[in-house]
């Protein structure tokens, strides 16, 4: 008889990539009848009451992520906030040690939260960051983060192992000491038979403040001069969900997963940012998209050039953005032309890792 596990889910509040990405994973927990914990703070937090409403949640110490107004000072903003973010890393991994013995934890997936490794129990950390854009200081960040990475007992990376990938360079790293599992994209969506399209143009924004703000009211402004049906999606779980419709335009503070499905399947062009997850998503929904990296984020801006580069999806930078560069989607192929047939199980995969035991381990207290 298989002995139920409680595993502890634990996504970075940096926008809502991190936490819909892991929907998949907490999925495949229940499917496998273990037990998924869920750990995060902020928006983060709030999307994933929403999505899992019978679950037990876990508020863990904030990074505190702020973009600036002004990309180009985002290096130095994050400079400025290490201190804190080492702080709430800190905080984390000492919370952990209790989380093991309250909740009787048998693992963790941590995706992207660097504190939450242990030696009482497996634990994974989800990234597809092996390499970490920053600019001139592109080795120093990528080191720092495998430092991390390395106290963890696997890293499950969220990507092909091949040439033709979503990620280029991001996923790709040559440490023999690092245990590295290809998952192959996650996304939370299905691909869908639906042909007929309700939406000319879906507006879909995420991300931290005030960079998504600023884009969404220049967006808001560009889609009046649209020449179709426009769907514009915020970003912004609050409490209630809202809708207003004006003119060509309906807005939507926030779908659901299902709802956001439908709105995907009906829609007929995607205008967001390079963000990974998203990314994931729209390959598995073989959609055509528009992309406008977060000014400065190093990472979207590196995602937005590898696609056009392979002419898949064209961008633009937020601020030379306009409406009329949509006609230039035409011309690329979209993302169903990135696939592989190379599949891994994540049943499996947790099944495996959560079986082990580790040697020299502490038993955890009643």
């Amino acid at each position: 008889m298989q002995i139920s596990k409680n595993i502890l889910v634990a996504p970075l509040n940096w926008g809502l990539g991190h936490a819909t990405r892991c929907i998949p994973i907490i999925n495949a927990i229940l499917a496998n009848g273990d037990t998924p914990i869920i750990a995060s703070d902020g928006m983060a937090l709030a999307l994933l009451k929403k999505e899992f409403t019978r679950l037990q949640f876990v508020e863990l110490p904030s990074y505190g992520i702020v973009y600036p107004e002004n990309g180009k000072f985002l290096k130095l903003k994050m400079l400025q906030n290490t201190p804190q973010i080492w702080n709430a890393v800190r905080k984390e991994h000492a919370l952990l040690k209790q989380l093991i013995t309250d909740y009787q934890l048998n693992g963790v997936i941590s995706d992207n939260r660097l504190g939450l490794y242990s030696k009482l129990i497996p634990c994974v950390y989800m990234t597809h960051q092996l390499k970490v854009m920053s600019g001139n200081t592109t080795w120093l960040s990528t080191q720092l983060h495998l430092n991390y990475i390395k106290k963890f007992d696997s890293c499950w990376i969220p990507d092909f192992n091949e040439p033709q990938n979503l990620s280029g360079l991001l996923s790709q790293n040559d440490d023999m000491t690092i245990d590295k599992v290809y998952l192959g994209p996650l996304s939370r969506f299905k691909r869908s038979a639906i042909t007929q399209k309700k939406y000319d143009l879906m507006v879909l924004l995420s991300g931290p403040e005030p960079q998504r703000g600023i884009l969404e009211r220049k967006l808001f402004n560009e889609v009046k001069h649209f020449n179709g049906k426009v769907l514009f999606i915020a970003g912004k779980v609050k409490g209630e969900q809202e809708m207003i419709k004006k003119g060509n335009v309906t807005y939507y503070n926030y779908l659901s997963t299902q709802g956001l499905q439908k709105a995907l399947d009906r829609s007929e062009v995607i205008l967001c940012r390079s963000g990974y997850t998203t990314i994931m998503d729209l390959q598995k929904l073989g959609k055509k998209a528009f992309f406008i990296p977060t000014p400065g984020q190093f990472e979207q801006e590196y995602l937005a050039k590898h696609l056009e580069q392979q002419r898949l999806v064209p961008y633009a930078t937020q601020e030379n953005f306009n409406i009329e560069m949509l006609d230039m989607v035409q011309e690329y192929k979209g993302l169903a032309q990135v696939y592989s047939s190379r599949t891994i199980s994540i049943s499996a995969m947790l099944t495996e890792t959560f079986s082990k035991v580790k040697e020299n381990s502490d038993p955890i207290p009643n």
